[in-house]
């Protein structure tokens, strides 16, 4: 055989493995967010993220999720089969809207006012 097949032979059992783990690793890192609790918005494969050097059997990704408060957070993935799911580097990069303030006591009198006489309203237009 010659070694120009070899060589393509391996570049094919290469790309067809790392296809395949990625795919693994979509599913692993999807189903470690959503655990939490957290909706995942964007994942992207990250070779050269924190911790690449030295690293032979985790990949690493870059994932951006929204957390139960809402707030956008940014972080990267080191995962594999053998090692499971590991967030480093995570920052929020959106804060969610605050939630709405609740009503001034004077503005609670006064709408109790008004509910009270247009319940005494129709009351009288029911006798």
């Amino acid at each position: 055989m010659e070694p120009a097949a070899f060589v393509i032979g391996g570049l094919v059992l290469v790309l067809v493995v790392r296809l395949l783990a990625g795919g693994l690793d979509g599913g692993r890192v999807e189903r470690y967010v959503r655990d939490q609790g957290w909706e995942l918005v964007d994942r992207s494969w990250d070779p050269l993220g924190p911790g690449w050097f030295g690293e032979k059997d985790s990949r690493i990704y870059q994932i951006v999720y929204r957390d139960q408060r809402g707030d956008l957070h940014r972080a990267h993935v080191k995962t594999s089969m053998m090692s499971g799911v590991y967030l480093t580097r995570d920052q929020i990069v959106g804060r969610a809207a605050p939630a709405p303030l609740a009503p001034a006591a004077g503005d609670l009198v006064q709408e109790n006012a008004r509910l009270r006489e247009r319940i005494a309203e129709l009351e009288a237009d029911r006798e």
